[in-house]
């Protein structure tokens, strides 16, 4: 009885056994039928010897897959050649690709200064732009349902529509999360579909309009890589993903879902998406993640084929043009300031963008630099004039960074980088002393310039730009707005000394160099004002408590505050926090998303308002 019993666990789980590895035969069968199929309705005069280097399987293979095809019916042999039967064309149309998405919506940081201007995908590749490629590509081979989700200078992709026929889906979430989210508002779309990175360059055209089964693009890297590695079956199924690797096939290109594929992903997208934690995931951790449930196979690409350009020195090897006539003005006037070549501006990278400027870094014979670009709608903000005056000012006191070049028209800056600095911490007690006392032997300085920071044109400045533009929706906002009058009548009436003030003093304004030294840095919303009103802009953007608040003004003053200075600070704090909720406003109308930002500025306001009014 046990021998018996023991039999037929065996027999059953062989059985099992032999289940699954017959419908895996049964699925690799099935697929080079397809790939036979999809050449013969091609080209009806291609050989066996022709289809067999095609597939990469050897002549007797072809002719086993030739042979099945043809006792299934789905071909036929007329005057020597094959052609696909009404059967076997029945058969093919449930693998045509339904669609492709294309993902264009991120910055493309690793390509600054050239995305300043332009999205990565818009970026031409030997006088062509890689996403008009890919896109004659799949049109090329019968694929025009294609949709590009943008986001980063989303309107720079609006000709594509009347171009190519194309449609576009907006990402609002680019800015905030990685392509995860990017393929989650594209989930709609999932199906038998091509998936492609607008940024990828593509030498042949590796699409067809039939796909037997799903896949990822790679290329064989020989030595060492960081590169996302596979492994895979004899079967060419992937197996495993790990990052970096030795003499390894790499994720490299555009991939492929079919049905089953995007209908098993589909649901792991969304659960992820909703996931805590995920806001940096690439929707290829999904997968990895979950491999044994997605099955996908790989496509080997040949050398020179697909490439993906990380940043813009490997643009620059492959087209010589983004050498040294890149046609990009940052590179272009860099070149023009210091008289060098465009190919010596080097280790060319992003720098994390200001609430208002973008910036990027950028090397000359050794020595580093920051470029900085006005952001959107800067120009009605900023009075370039203005800001040179104040630099030009306080040069001689050495406390703000180094300017080598600054054009008052366009507010592009070059000025010196100080490596190894790092900002102020404002919960770091020394840090914040250094701080102060710079201002305070700053604000006793002396200098002055011919125009005034004035809050109450500022504010009615920033309320019009938001009317204009999108709205103010504060639902209290007449209310607040009365409060915050009534702080500036008080202030007025005061008459407070008035000398030149940073305006902008907030912790990440402060460089603490590595020679104990501290810089003053973005002096482009500085005037005559109120020096108190530099301890308030310190404090809210530090989010400081009323206690860090107090303590800032005893290190600042050096002594307890008189209640006239107590109010002047409080209503600052008040008016500073308004000023800048309105700012905010006005930069999300411009597409710019600031988070919980705009509501601790307004509540500042309101808070201190109230503070303010108890010391009268």
């Amino acid at each position: 009885m046990f021998i018996i019993l023991n039999i037929n666990i065996f027999l059953n789980k062989n059985q099992s056994i032999c289940t699954i590895n017959c419908a895996e035969m049964r699925k690799t069968m099935t697929n080079y039928i397809v790939l036979l199929l999809r050449n013969i309705k091609s080209n009806p005069s291609i050989t066996q010897r022709e289809l067999s280097q095609t597939l990469h399987i050897s002549l007797g293979s072809t002719n086993k897959y030739v042979k099945s095809a043809l006792e299934q019916n789905y071909l036929t042999i007329q005057e020597d050649k094959y052609y696909l039967s009404e059967k076997g064309n029945a058969f093919l149309e449930q693998f045509r690709v339904k669609n492709a998405v294309i993902i264009a919506a991120g910055f493309g940081s690793r390509f600054v200064p050239l995305t300043f201007e332009t999205p990565k995908g818009l970026l031409e590749v030997f006088g062509e732009r890689m996403i008009e490629r890919q896109i004659k590509q799949l049109h090329e081979v019968g694929i025009t349902d294609i949709t590009i989700v943008v986001g980063y200078l989303k309107e720079k992709f609006e000709y594509l529509i009347d171009t190519y026929q194309v449609k576009l889906l907006y990402n609002p979430e680019y800015a905030t999360k990685n392509n995860l989210a990017t393929l989650y508002h594209a989930r709609h779309l999932l199906s038998n579909t091509y998936i492609l990175s607008s940024d990828h360059w593509i030498k042949e055209n590796i699409f067809h309009l039939y796909e037997p089964e799903a896949w990822y693009s790679s290329v064989y890297m020989k030595g060492e890589t960081s590169e996302w590695c596979l492994d895979f079956d004899k079967k060419e199924r992937i197996t495993n993903v790990h990052i970096g690797g030795f003499d390894s096939y790499v994720m490299y290109g555009p991939v492929y879902f079919d049905q089953n594929f995007s209908k098993d992903f589909l649901p792991l997208l969304e659960e992820y998406y909703h996931r805590p934690g995920t806001e940096n995931f690439y929707w290829e951790h999904v997968y990895i993640e979950n491999i044994k449930k997605l099955p996908m196979s790989i496509y080997r690409q040949k050398d020179g084929i697909v490439y993906e350009f990380e940043n813009l020195e490997e643009l620059r090897k492959f087209d010589k043009k983004y050498q040294n006539h890149s046609e990009n003005v940052a590179l272009e006037k860099i070149s023009e300031i210091f008289s060098v070549s465009e190919s010596e501006i080097t280790k060319i990278s992003c720098l994390k963008s200001g609430m208002t400027n973008k910036s990027f870094l950028f090397y000359v014979k050794d020595m580093p630099y920051i470029f900085r670009f006005p952001g959107p709608g800067t120009e009605e903000l900023i009075n370039r004039v203005q800001e040179k005056a104040c630099y030009d000012a306080i040069k001689h006191l050495h406390l703000a960074d180094e300017i080598l070049y600054f054009d008052s028209k366009t507010g592009y800056k070059i000025s010196r980088f100080y490596p190894d600095s790092r900002n102020c911490d404002p919960r770091n007690l020394q840090d914040v002393e250094k701080c102060m006392e710079l201002l305070r032997n700053f604000h006793h300085s002396g200098v002055s310039v011919t125009h005034q920071f004035c809050l109450r044109e500022k504010i009615t400045f920033y309320e019009n730009l938001c009317i204009l533009h999108n709205g103010i929706h504060f639902e209290d906002y007449i209310k607040t707005k009365k409060h915050m009058l009534e702080l500036l009548d008080i202030i007025e009436a005061l008459h407070p000394k008035q000398v030149l003030s940073h305006i902008d003093s907030v912790q990440s304004n402060f460089l603490m160099l590595s020679d104990n030294t501290i810089k003053l840095i973005d002096w482009e919303y500085s005037g005559m004002c109120d020096p108190l009103i530099d301890l308030a802009m310190f404090a809210i953007y530090s989010y400081y408590t009323e206690e860090e608040l107090e303590n800032l003004i005893k290190i600042y003053l050096k002594r307890e505050p008189s209640k006239e200075e107590h109010i002047r600070i409080y209503s600052y704090v008040a008016l500073s926090g308004f000023l800048w909720a309105l700012w905010a406003e006005y930069k999300t109308a411009l597409g710019e998303e600031f988070g919980e930002y705009t509501i601790y500025m307004y509540r500042y306001g309101k808070i201190y308002y109230k503070k303010a009014k108890n010391l009268l």
